[in-house]
């Protein structure tokens, strides 16, 4: 078959803009579809305008979205199918709102789905059917939606092939090489969605295969995909001492938890000597808070003394911190807040993103705050972190937007870009980019007159809990997506519902 399959940017601009990068599912699919004999181009829309005349020339496209990307995989979705061509879509979003996504798609793929793809595939040549493809969600004959049951995750990821990154439209583009050694995540924190994708069991690859990977970037810089690169210290400490004696340094970042290197007062010397000597001149650090109470209602598990033990001892090392802050737990107050900003600022950390807590489909969060009624836009462009979509318990909406502004300005001050410039740089373009988009402006002038029309949700005083205080039918943009077209009718009928928040469903500059 001829298998395009693609990935909308997300919308908007934010602190990842300035990186070219692509996720690592699409590649992996098309790398082993290629292998199966089968034609497979991948387009990335962060790294370039897409080709419809390739896209549309295909027998099945193949779209992957998270939730901020949702609209524009609809309306890509609606494009392709508008020509006849089979579509499937994949990614956390849909696999947790499928029913949503069957709308503008004829088969979802829920969780992984490197197995399930070449399955799809025999049912689109006729030799299977649909029913019998585990993990698939479709629509009959007669317009039924239809989930069968779920797939286990795989076993294992030792068959999995070495990523071709070529089979990507403008791979040339990518930077630094991203690798992905494991899947899965321990932790349980109650926003993220990552167990509820890829199960709480971490699977890694075989050593040799992560090493193999290394060597076939060829010195390029790398980023480690992993939610979390340090899942097993003695499996991390063998990795590294490996790059190290086979003379693979090169340079690296990863996603790691502070407490990997301090814990309970103590420092872990030997791992932050391999990270070095292996070439890690990065880290980026889910920190989310220095209020304990909001460390405890996100089940974070670290305390505010790792995090301050362990920025320090990643500095004494010379590995730069990127700090990732989630702001409006129901322990936040406008204080603590600007506490955890103040935090940020006097840390030394080299850079920092400050979102707001959204609600994912797929989190314990966020069926908690749908049951409380809090939730009052399902505008999917607008769950990127920059956009406030739920009511705060301590404060409005309008005033965690304000907080979190403040936080970027305060932290991205011109005053500060003698220390560390070109990431300071970056992030004052991009503070004071966002806020003059169209698009952004329109949000926060709607968001400000919504909260002073609105009352939050009662807090029940028997229930203990919060109880909708006026009904809101999901509410996306009346928009254009950039590329493709006018968003479908079906789309715009669910844009009836209060508040809009803004003219376009993209937010795109």
């Amino acid at each position: 078959m001829r298998i395009s399959l693609i990935e909308p940017a997300p919308p908007g601009f934010h602190i990842y803009s300035f990186v070219k990068q692509v996720r690592l599912g699409l590649p992996l699919i098309a790398t082993m579809l290629r292998d199966a004999g089968h034609e497979v181009d991948v387009q990335v829309e962060v790294l370039g305008e897409f080709d419809w005349d390739t896209i549309l020339a295909s027998d099945f496209v193949g779209v992957s979205t998270i939730t901020s990307t949702a609209m524009k995989a609809y309306a890509y979705a609606e494009k392709a199918r508008a020509a006849g061509i089979p579509v499937a879509m994949g990614g956390p979003h849909v696999t947790f709102e499928t029913d949503e996504a069957l709308e503008f798609a004829d088969y979802v793929v829920r969780g992984e789905g490197e197995e399930a793809v070449f399955e799809l595939i025999e049912v689109l040549l006729g030799t299977r059917e649909a029913q019998t493809v585990v993990g698939m969600s479709w629509v009959d004959e007669s317009g039924v939606h239809r989930h069968n049951p779920s797939r286990p995750l795989l076993s294992s990821l030792a068959d999995l092939p070495h990523v071709d990154l070529s089979l990507v439209s403008h791979h040339e583009k990518i930077d630094p090489r991203p690798i992905l050694s494991s899947r899965g995540c321990p932790h349980d924190c109650e926003f993220c969605s990552v167990i509820m994708m890829f199960g709480r069991r971490p699977r890694s690859e075989p050593e040799d295969h992560t090493i193999e990977s290394i060597r076939q970037a060829a010195g390029s810089p790398i980023f480690f995909y992993d939610d979390n690169f340090i899942l097993s210290k003695g499996a991390t400490k063998a990795l590294l001492a490996r790059m190290i004696r086979e003379r693979l340094r090169t340079p690296f970042s990863a996603q790691i938890r502070v407490d990997s290197v301090y814990k309970g007062g103590k420092t872990d010397h030997e791992l932050l000597h391999l990270l070095v000597e292996a070439g890690c001149d990065g880290v980026y650090l889910g920190l989310e808070s220095v209020n304990p109470e909001t460390l405890a209602a996100f089940n974070k598990r670290q305390s505010v003394d790792d995090i301050v033990g362990g920025l320090a001892a990643l500095h004494s090392y010379g590995i730069t911190t990127h700090g990732m802050f989630v702001l409006g737990s129901d322990a936040d107050t406008v204080e603590s807040i600007r506490e955890t900003v103040d935090f940020a600022i006097s840390s030394g950390i080299s850079s920092a993103q400050f979102l707001t807590l959204t609600p994912l489909p797929g989190t314990r969060q966020t069926a908690r705050l749908r049951a409380e009624g809090r939730v009052f836009t399902n505008n999917w462009s607008l769950y990127d972190g920059l956009h406030v979509v739920y009511w705060p318990r301590n404060m409005s909406p309008w005033e965690l937007q304000r907080e979190m502004l403040e936080a970027h300005r305060r932290f991205y001050s011109p005053r500060r870009l003698r220390t560390n410039s070109r990431q300071r740089l970056k992030g004052l373009l991009i503070t004071h980019g966002w806020e003059r988009v169209p698009e952004n402006m329109a949000y926060m002038r709607e968001l400000r007159a919504f909260c002073r029309t609105n009352d939050p949700p009662p807090l029940s005083q028997e229930a203990g809990a919060w109880q909708p205080a006026f009904d809101v039918e999901p509410a996306f943009a009346s928009a254009r997506s950039d590329g493709a077209g006018d968003v479908s009718g079906r789309v715009e009928a669910k844009a009836q519902g209060f508040p809009s928040f803004g003219p376009k469903a993209t937010g795109d500059v």
